[in-house]
């Protein structure tokens, strides 16, 4: 498995550890407290990690390469053994515990099958490994892969499938002997898109009707916000923002967040004034927008994020934050199209519009929203830099 490695982001406590995932009604599932991980003893992959996971959540660890996530899945797995902190499982500490004491199910990108046995061997080796009967061999192996559909390929070696059929033979190996957890390391990354979002899918429908904990990592945000109860964005070794797909989307707490999840525009400028939750900003290039206020104080540079889907075209000049702007082309995604309109600073803004717009390139428009659609962030609040720390 690869390792993701970066200089840590500032120290996170994510706060209730159940918001918006299923309800332990008291200490998680999986704890991480205090974790970190480095392997020089001076750059931090991990650090000051503090995380809760619910029994039956389906958490997804998200972030651009080398931001932690899947080092943080490696030592929950036990591929390796944190620097500082104390990860627990069912309240016992799991630090000094191998992989294969912990039951937990893993899959893989490559799937990691073994190419010289059946599917119905393959599946049945942690069963085996773990010197279950023969009788009840059979029974598990079979109910498994029913789960996923193949029992019909049992007979068959993984060469013998195509891509997605062995992604579910993996599948079907993780959840064979019942685990309590299952951690899954980009499992759709080698599909195509149309059979990875299949895959999606029939990953949430086995965990719905399982009620398995999930622990998932992916960089990929459609797969983040399709599946999981919660989100953890990483980003410089720590968390940027923990919260449900809605939460994230909706409600970013940085520029780095804003821009990371969904499409986003963003509009550089100065904050002028400050008043109770919202600010209005002077935007560089001309013209000023109002918008809520994330942190942000007089008279410092700002980033001001905006959805496509919140900005609204008119043919007049007028309305909340209204910028005068200039078509400047059209992408047509069947229901919707994204159009681009280009303010007087030069600067492109994309606005998602209903298939029946006919605007055409050079026509004058404006383009508004309303100030609680905008939302501006610090400026030097972004993904941060690396932290060394001498050994201990």
């Amino acid at each position: 498995m690869s390792r993701d490695s970066a200089g840590p982001a500032p120290e996170v406590n994510v706060g209730s550890p159940n918001a918006g995932g299923p309800n332990t009604g008291g200490r998680g599932f999986v704890e991480f407290v205090d974790v970190e991980k480095s392997y020089d003893g001076r750059t931090f992959a991990v650090t000051r990690l503090n995380l809760s996971v619910a029994r039956g959540e389906f958490l997804t660890l998200l972030g651009p390469s080398g931001s932690g996530k899947t080092t943080t899945l490696n030592m929950l797995a036990g591929f390796e053994r944190p620097t500082s902190g104390v990860i627990t499982l069912e309240g016992r500490s799991v630090d000094r515990l191998p992989p294969y004491e912990r039951n937990i199910g893993m899959v893989f990108q490559n799937y990691a099958l073994f190419p010289h046995m059946s599917v119905e061997e393959n599946v049945a080796f942690p069963l085996s490994v773990r010197k279950t009967t023969r009788a009840d061999v059979a029974s598990r192996v079979g109910r498994a892969l029913d789960m996923v559909r193949l029992r019909q390929f049992g007979d068959r070696r993984p060469a013998q499938l195509s891509g997605g059929q062995q992604q579910r033979v993996a599948l079907a190996r993780a959840l064979v002997f019942e685990p309590s957890l299952v951690l899954m390391d980009e499992p759709l990354g080698a599909l195509d898109k149309k059979l990875r979002e299949h895959m999606q899918i029939e990953i949430k429908q086995l965990h719905t009707m399982l009620g398995v904990t999930i622990v998932y990592v992916t960089h990929d945000q459609s797969e983040a916000l399709t599946m999981s109860d919660r989100v953890a964005v990483f980003n410089n070794g720590g968390i940027a923002q923990l919260g449900s797909p809605d939460d994230l989307y909706n409600t970013p707490e940085s520029s780095f967040v804003a821009s990371f999840i969904g499409e986003n525009n963003t509009l550089e400028g100065k904050v002028e004034r400050v008043s109770g939750k919202e600010c209005r900003v002077a935007l560089h290039g001309g013209g000023s927008v109002s918008a809520l206020a994330i942190g942000v104080a007089e008279g410092a540079a700002c980033h001001v994020a905006i959805r496509p889907e919140r900005l609204k075209l008119a043919p007049a000049s007028n309305g909340a934050n209204a910028l005068a702007a200039t078509v400047d082309g059209r992408i047509c995604l069947g229901d919707h199209q994204r159009l681009l309109a280009r303010l007087e600073s030069g600067q492109l803004l994309t606005v998602k519009v209903g298939p029946e717009a006919t605007m055409g390139n050079g026509e004058p428009v404006t383009v508004s929203c309303a100030p609680t659609d905008c939302r501006a962030f610090p400026a030097d609040a972004g993904t941060g830099g690396s932290i060394s720390k001498t050994g201990e």
